[in-house]
């Protein structure tokens, strides 16, 4: 009789083990980006998020062989929507710092980026000395921390929710000279109406800055990511990426 009840335990324990497993199995995983830094991520006319966020995503799914969901999220609440369980990483171009590693774990890059000035076309600037000059960038980003401790006091600094409205304070002539990520600003001069107004001033700098996934603390899931980006840079997923959006690796 005690080892009935022993085995009809074990029983019992291994059904509910295996239902754990099957629910483990079929969760989706929900993967974050912002919808407004085009070409990396953007809302299409049917309001889906596209771009090569969004791309990037779908490649590491298909090798992790896991159903994903694409949400968007306001930049600022894209960590601690993260950390809050809303979904289970973030794609969505994010600088790997120390800052950000405090509070969520990084998986390798899956590419590298830099900080480069934009101004109208014809107007010099002496991009060691802005003193009175009014400079534009999307807050929370590497760009505004830089702006933050190199101009901060000589200049006025102004700082945006999205990248769009950077982009329109430039236009309407509200910025004297905004300084951004130099991929999607190259992205806008190229496809922008009024993007052949204005050029990039000096050379881009920062270089190092390095774009990760990330994910909460602790989660192995950074490991399922970093398996599946090796896959898709050697099978040439990612280089077909990278060729659908800029004429050169930007890894």
């Amino acid at each position: 009789m005690k080892l009935k009840k022993i085995a009809l335990g074990s029983a019992v324990l291994l059904s509910a083990a295996v239902s754990s497993f099957s629910a483990q199995a079929a969760d989706t995983i929900k993967i974050a980006t912002e919808g407004a830094w085009a070409p990396f991520n953007y809302i299409d006319d049917n309001g889906k998020p596209q771009g090569f966020d969004v791309d990037i995503a779908w490649a590491l799914c298909e090798k992790m062989d896991v159903e994903c969901k694409v949400v968007t999220q306001d930049w600022d609440g894209l960590i601690p929507g993260l950390k809050v369980r809303k979904y289970d990483a973030i794609i969505a171009s994010m600088s790997i710092t120390e800052e950000r590693l405090r509070q969520v774990d990084f998986t390798n890059k899956y590419y590298s980026g830099g900080l480069r000035f934009l101004a109208p076309k014809g107007k010099s600037f002496d991009l060691d000395n802005l003193d009175g000059k009014v400079i534009g960038a999307q807050r929370a980003t590497l760009a505004a921390q830089y702006l933050e401790d190199n101009y901060t006091g000589n200049a006025t600094l102004k700082f945006y929710d999205t990248q769009d409205s950077v982009y329109l304070d430039l236009l309407s002539g509200r910025l004297d000279i905004v300084l951004s990520d130099e991929l999607p600003t190259y992205d806008w001069l190229k496809t922008s109406g009024n993007g052949g107004d204005f050029e990039f001033k000096g050379e881009s700098f920062k270089k190092e800055d390095e774009i990760g996934i990330a994910v909460r603390k602790g989660d192995k899931l950074k490991e399922k990511f970093n398996t599946a980006l090796e896959e898709i840079l050697a099978d040439g997923t990612y280089e077909k990426i990278n060729a659908k959006y800029f004429p050169f690796s930007i890894y």
